[in-house]
């Protein structure tokens, strides 16, 4: 209530207030000073202002008077601040104009011939000050404070003890066995110790006109209280006067307040649930910042356990790579001895002088050297593996979702995920593979749980899904050569599927261009020249498969025999992805192949042989395959020429380049050639 008891313009407890026409209060000492006058034919200021509320009426130096009854002396002087921050003026001398300005409302009111007298005085508000500057001066002083005890805060109802603040936080804890203990205002134990004596009674209220006179009516016009004087002057006699006990029972407060203790309760309430919510808000914290270190901790094992899987295959790698390298050594070290060995008998027998014991032994000599020097052919001086690691770890995804990892906003989660946007700088093809790239148009607080990728048919079909997942970079394969696809992604959470992307279109090569697959390839299989050349170290045939699969459209492709010893018969064709690979191509019914040596040549598939015919291979020729999938065939040819008849009809699905050779044949493989012309019709 302090607020309510202090005067807008000293900042002072009330001193003899009165009431301005606005219904604010001022002291009477205040009013004085706050009186300005206007010189005779000038408009006052607050006149100049009085459609803003805003003006104030104190940013200009005015003359102010000081007057009770309408006489003093006027001088110009610099404005003075009150306490509290309002600009009063001293005591000034004027004989003409004068007027009032509310310091709270800003609303001037000009004063008549009685002066500051015309104003009514707030005996209710004076008396109320009173009964509050004594019950200050009642104060009750803390019974705990060693020296100089301070005025106390709070009393303790079961004690029977004043404490301050700071002793009753020390001694008197509201927890524990003390916190049932009612703690109390001092002010109300005293209050109710010191009852008011019931014999004083409150000196009635005079009339502001006529001293000597009680206020005994209520004018309703003017809203004041008036005498029987002021109604015999006749200054209101033809307003309506009512008796004033009548009114002040009609104006009582109590109606009023129940709406304003009403919204003091619920405020009350609304201050608890603040407090509820302040509460839970800490406990709230705490275990949400619990949650996440567990979250965190969780991603940071998930890891560390990926760390040690990734470490397992980098170890497995390197024991492989290392076990074929100490064979390696130790079948070279073996074949070096029995060379060195050998060479060195021979140098012996070359010493001697014995025509006919060396005509004995010569020609077998000779051909364990042939034999010898045939062990060592191309690439038996080659390592099978190299020291370099074919293990690349791609962490970009990763650390792209480390980077984006934020919490999500309750609302923004539960609403559609938006059309992904296409990254067309990032959209590409390669040979037969599509790469396409995309990222979130807008709002990345709303949860995503997939995206799901869409592409048609290469020729305007329906849409099929080719990828649903959380990475926003993917590469399809095994896409139709001289295609153009259309391309499309959607995202969807929990709430719902968000609308596709624009659709992008892309056009997969017209040809193929593909190398040997070095992933898929038996081992004993050797890959160089970019993976384009190939040859094996084994005496049996292994089989090496292309990187390209074919469904429909026509391919062509040759093989360059770059080296052909001791008359092998490689096999030529092409064959599913999980034919066999330790064994001749077209032993299986996943593979369909032509086989040849330097004479003849047959086609084989399931290990059927048929369709012999003359005509084979030497070092420098060139094997062709051509695959027909428009009329689902498959057809060789022999230095240009087509070999044969059509080998394979009736070939539905997908097929990959597949060749089977030995250590005796090395190979080299072009693409991307033009199909051949006069093709034999079967």
């Amino acid at each position: 209530m302090d607020e309510e008891l202090k005067c807008p313009v000293c900042g002072s407890l009330f001193k003899d207030p009165i009431i301005l026409p606005c219904t604010h209060n001022v002291c009477l000492a205040c009013a004085r000073n706050i009186i300005v006058q206007t010189p005779e034919g000038e408009t006052p200021p607050h006149s100049r202002a009085s459609g803003n509320s805003d003006y104030d009426y104190l940013d200009m130096d005015k003359m102010s008077m000081y007057s009770e009854t309408d006489s003093g002396y006027g001088s110009y002087t610099p404005c003075l601040k009150s306490p509290n921050g309002v600009r009063v003026f001293p005591p000034a001398m004027v004989h003409r104009h004068c007027s009032i300005t509310c310091p709270l409302c800003h609303r001037s009111v000009s004063l008549d011939e009685r002066g500051l007298r015309g104003f009514p005085r707030n005996r209710l508000l004076e008396a109320i000050v009173s009964r509050y500057q004594q019950s200050r001066s009642a104060a009750v002083k803390c019974q705990l404070c060693d020296r100089n005890p301070v005025e106390a805060t709070v009393m303790c109802e079961q004690c029977d003890v004043f404490y301050c603040t700071p002793c009753q936080q020390r001694c008197h804890p509201s927890r524990g066995p003390l916190a049932k203990h009612r703690l109390v205002p001092p002010t109300q134990v005293a209050g109710a110790s010191q009852p008011q004596p019931a014999g004083i009674a409150r000196k009635l209220a005079t009339c502001a006109e006529h001293d000597v006179e009680n206020y005994s009516m209520y004018c309703v016009n003017c809203k004041i209280p008036v005498c029987y004087q002021c109604l015999e002057e006749g200054k209101h006699g033809k307003h309506d006067v009512k008796p004033l006990g009548a009114m002040w029972k009609q104006h009582k407060l109590s109606q009023a307040l129940n709406g304003v203790s009403d919204k003091a309760k619920d405020a009350k309430e609304f201050l608890v649930q603040l407090k509820n919510i302040l509460q839970q808000i800490q406990e709230n914290g705490v275990e949400f910042e619990a949650c996440l270190v567990a979250q965190c901790d969780a991603l940071i094992d998930a890891l560390t356990r990926q760390k040690a899987k990734l470490l397992t295959k980098v170890t497995k790698e390197r024991e492989y790579k290392l076990k074929v390298v100490r064979d390696q050594i130790t079948h070279c070290t073996m074949k070096l001895r029995q060379t060195t060995g050998m060479m060195e008998y021979c140098l012996e027998v070359i010493k001697e002088n014995d025509p006919s014991g060396f005509l004995q032994i010569s020609d077998a000599l000779i051909k364990r050297i042939q034999t010898s020097q045939d062990q060592w052919v191309k690439g038996a001086l080659e390592a099978k593996v190299g020291p370099e690691f074919d293990l690349t770890l791609n962490t970009d995804p990763l650390l792209q979702a480390i980077h984006q990892l934020d919490f999500i906003q309750a609302k923004e989660a539960l609403a559609v995920p938006p059309a992904p946007l296409l990254q067309l700088e990032k959209c590409c093809t390669r040979n037969n593979s599509a790469t396409l790239a995309w990222r979130v148009s807008a709002a990345p607080n709303i949860l995503i749980e997939a995206y799901v990728l869409e592409l048609d048919d290469g020729s305007g079909g329906q849409y099929r899904e080719v990828y649903v997942g959380k990475e926003t970079v993917c590469t399809v394969d095994g896409l139709h050569f001289n295609s153009s696809y259309n391309a499309r992604v959607k995202a969807y959470n929990s709430t719902g599927v968000g609308p596709y992307s624009k659709t992008v279109v892309l056009k997969t090569s017209d040809v193929a261009w593909f190398t040997f697959d070095a992933t898929s390839a038996h081992r004993d299989i050797v890959l160089s020249n970019e993976n384009q050349t190939v040859t094996c170290n084994s005496y049996d045939d292994r089989v090496v498969l292309g990187t390209a699969a074919f469904s429909k459209g026509v391919h062509y492709w040759e093989l360059c025999v770059d080296r052909y010893d001791n008359h092998p018969d490689p096999a030529f064709g092409v064959a599913r992805i999980n034919t066999m690979k330790d064994m001749m191509l077209g032993k299986d019914d996943k593979a369909w192949a032509m086989y040849v040596d330097n004479n003849r040549s047959w086609f084989m598939h399931n290990n059927s042989h048929t369709n012999r015919a003359e005509g084979g291979i030497a070092k420098g020729s060139s094997v062709g395959i051509l695959l027909d999938l428009n009329k689902h065939t498959l057809t060789f040819f022999i230095n240009k020429e087509q070999h044969g008849p059509v080998a394979f009809e009736n070939l539905e699905g997908v097929f990959m380049p597949a060749v089977s050779l030995n250590r005796n044949v090395q190979v080299t493989l072009l693409t991307g050639l033009e199909v051949p012309k006069n093709i034999k019709q079967p």
